[in-house]
Order: C-alpha cells, then sequence, then structure tokens
C-alpha cells in the first residue's frame, strides 16, 4: 500500500440482507414431512411457493461502504432502515443473503446489553462469562478485571446475582466488558440511550479514547448531538440502503430535512389515528387521533413565532360508557432528541380531568421561550390504570424568529434553546 494511503478497516460490496416476514414454521418431524411428501408432492410444492409469495423483505440492499481504520463513524436513520442489520452481519451474527462484508481486525460488539450473561450468576462470574462470549481470553479479562468493575461501578453488589442488579447496573456491567476489549473494531449500538446522564458521558468518553487509541468505531444512535460531537464521519441509511456518507453535519441535517419533509403535510391538522412514531404499548380506553397547533390569531399553523402565543390541540376518543380520570401530556424535544419541557394537565391545575367518548384537550403557552429552529411533539394520555396511549415525535413545527427581548438580538445557539424574559440592574 502507498505510504499514507488509508488503511481499510471495513470494506462492503453489494452486501444485501433478506428476511421472510410471517410467523415461523414449526419444526417437523421426519415422518411428517415423509408422509406429506410421498402423499402429494405437487401440493406441497404449491403450497410452499404460494405461501412464501410476498414475504420477503430486504433489510439491506446494495450496501457499498468503505471505513477507514481509525475512524469514529456515526450510523443513523429511522427505525427499521437496516442500521443494527448492518452491525449484525459485520459481527458475523447473521449471514449476508448477497455481496460480502471483508473485516480487518478483532472485532467487539455491544449490539444487545448483556449479551452472554446469566440472570443467576454474580457480576464477577457474569464479567468472565460475558467477556468469553465476546471473545475475551481469560488472562485478558483477569487483566483488564479491575478497570471494568471501576467503569462500572458494581464493586459493592459484584458477588450478588445480576437477576438482583436494576436495570441501569445491569447496562452498566454489559457495556463495561464489551468496551475493555482488546479490539481493533467496535460495534456499539444505540445502548447510551440506556442509562443516566452521568453514565452516558463516562461512555461516550471511554468511546472518545477508544478512537483516539486507534481504534475503529461505528455507532449507531438517534442522538444527532453525540453524531455531530463524537464521530468524524456519518452514515445516513434508509430502507435499507446508504442514502449519504459525509460529515455529521451533512448527514444529519439531511436526515432532519427529511423528517420535516414527511411531518409538515399539507394539512392543518394531522391525523394520528395511523402513525409510526405511537407506542406498542396503546392498548388503553382513551386514543389520541388527532393534533393540531394555533399560531397568535388562533389559526392552524406549523409555523410558531418566538415569543408569540401556541395552543396544542390534542383529539382524542375514550371508550363510551365509562368516564376515565386522564392527564395529558406534551413534551417538546430539540432536533437532537433533547427534552426541553414537558406540559402536563395535573402540573397545571388540581381539578381532575375526566373525560368520556371523543373531544379534544388544549393546551396553551401564553409565550414561546424557544429561540428559532425546529422542535419535535411528543404526545401522550395516561388513565388512573397507568399509560393509555402515546407518540414519539408526532409532529415537528418551526418557531420563526422574532425581536424576543426587543434589542433585535438573541443569545447565540451555543448558549442554550429556551430564552428567559429577564431584567439587569446595577448596584441594586
Amino acid at each position: 500500500m502507498p505510504e499514507g494511503a488509508s488503511v481499510p478497516a471495513i470494506r462492503c460490496r453489494g452486501l444485501g440482507k433478506q428476511y421472510r416476514l410471517g410467523p415461523r414454521e414449526r419444526y417437523r418431524t421426519l415422518r411428517e414431512s415423509l408422509v406429506d411428501g410421498f402423499r402429494a408432492p405437487w401440493e406441497l410444492v404449491t403450497r410452499r411457493r404460494r405461501g412464501r409469495r410476498g414475504e420477503l423483505i430486504w433489510a439491506l440492499r446494495d450496501i457499498d461502504l468503505d471505513i477507514t481504520a481509525g475512524d469514529v463513524v456515526g450510523i443513523i436513520g429511522r427505525n427499521g432502515a437496516g442500521k443494527t442489520t448492518l452491525l449484525k452481519v459485520l459481527s458475523r451474527i447473521t449471514e449476508p443473503t448477497e455481496g460480502y462484508a471483508e473485516v480487518y481486525g478483532r472485532i467487539g460488539s455491544l449490539l444487545e446489553v448483556g449479551t452472554g450473561f446469566h440472570p443467576e450468576l454474580s457480576g464477577r462470574e457474569n464479567i468472565y462469562l460475558s467477556g468469553a462470549v465476546l471473545g475475551m481470553r481469560r488472562a485478558e479479562i483477569a487483566r483488564k478485571f479491575d478497570e471494568i468493575v471501576d467503569f462500572a461501578s458494581v464493586a459493592q453488589f459484584l458477588d450478588t446475582p445480576v437477576k438482583r442488579y436494576s436495570s441501569g447496573m445491569y447496562v452498566r456491567l454489559a457495556f463495561a466488558v464489551a468496551a475493555h476489549l482488546e479490539t481493533e473494531i467496535l460495534l456499539v449500538d444505540e445502548v447510551l440511550a440506556v442509562g443516566d446522564a452521568a453514565f452516558q458521558l463516562k461512555c461516550i468518553g471511554k468511546m472518545s479514547e477508544a478512537a483516539s487509541g486507534g481504534k475503529t468505531v461505528l455507532f449507531v444512535t438517534h442522538n444527532m448531538e453525540t453524531v455531530t460531537k463524537l464521530c468524524q464521519r456519518a452514515v445516513l441509511m434508509d430502507d435499507g440502503r446508504v442514502t449519504l456518507t459525509g460529515t455529521p453535519e451533512e448527514c444529519v441535517n439531511h436526515y432532519l430535512a427529511g423528517i420535516r419533509k414527511t411531518k409538515l403535510t399539507e394539512g392543518t391538522v394531522m391525523s394520528l389515528v395511523r402513525n409510526a412514531g405511537r407506542s406498542e404499548d396503546h392498548s388503553g380506553p382513551v386514543r389520541l387521533t388527532g393534533l393540531a397547533l394555533l399560531n397568535d390569531d388562533g389559526v392552524p399553523s406549523w409555523d410558531v413565532r418566538c415569543g408569540g402565543r401556541l395552543s396544542v390541540v390534542l383529539s382524542y376518543d375514550a371508550a363510551v360508557g365509562t368516564s376515565h380520570n386522564v392527564m395529558f401530556a406534551v413534551t417538546f424535544s430539540n432536533i437532537y432528541n433533547q427534552r426541553i419541557a414537558t406540559c402536563r394537565s395535573n402540573d397545571a391545575s388540581s381539578e381532575p380531568v375526566v373525560v368520556e367518548g371523543p373531544g379534544r384537550a388544549r393546551v396553551t403557552i401564553p409565550r414561546v421561550a424557544l429561540r428559532p429552529g425546529h422542535y419535535n411533539l411528543t404526545v401522550s394520555v395516561n388513565t388512573e390504570a397507568g399509560y393509555s396511549d402515546g407518540i414519539y415525535d408526532a409532529a415537528v413545527f418551526e418557531v420563526v424568529g422574532t425581536d424576543f427581548y426587543p434589542t433585535g438580538t438573541l443569545p447565540h445557539p451555543t448558549q442554550g434553546s429556551v430564552l428567559f424574559d429577564h431584567t439587569w440592574k446595577l448596584n441594586a
């Protein structure tokens, strides 16, 4: 290789992975297969062909990708874009249907938190077990043992079965084992979404340390801020294909533009009846059906004036015949999925909110104190029995700049996204 040329870590060419949808067929005995085969071979072939028609889906398709050794690469995209499947193929967890992927160097992956953990074993025992599953030698685990325990902050519970660990302790220990694996390539799949903020900072620091030590890191996440801060390159995926590779800023902006194009519909009232962001646990008696934003003039609009009045109107449908005591919530997040504020109906009033049948709930913010930019809305409703319905990132709206203070100036975006009304006095 010529002097100064980049050293490859991963090379994919024409990579594709196909899955079959539908329920898994039960295992058949040899006797059943022979009897069915002799009884009606032509019917068997016809039935199988007919049952398989329309059941195939490409999770990955035509992936051509080159990752240079030592790069920290963020992989972003919608749910179902193929990000995790790509990491599974690179980790040799699953084989590609077509094409190939070449990996140059020892690879370590943390795709599912707690891989190799046994609930009945202690934290100490699981460090050795999980390390062995991830490819670490016993001597290597013993050498790294104290660092792993210190990183995970579980020394006090080291001889306790992990089935008694909290979810946070479990995650910390699992990541600590994988992060201390001596590899040239590290694959990490959205594990930083679990755990507290302090632990997330430690994880990001560990990945930065791995990158500065010459390791190649592939990082799947929905946290756009982490991508722009941590990564040198980014890969944007959609529908199983790589749609863009470039700088983190380019890929993030392209991704967010696609979200805005999808969610800023022509209509002024958004239907929530069929929405991809709906939580899987939405079997409660109250269901959200529509969403609208009203501006200063009470007119539906997806553009809101900075410093202006904003109303969020939720349409709902509750089971008829029974009244329900509910709590509505509207959460505001920035484009990096960082939560800014949540407005809950039971915080604003001590009076219970009782619903029956279809209706609308409105929350009004007298003065929008957000700097200009795009923001996401997550909406939910809870009953006295618990969670009823919720839709993540239900809509994207834009705050349009005005003279908020009014001085004609606003703080730089790095100073924060919230604008406070305030006054200054000297010698007060």
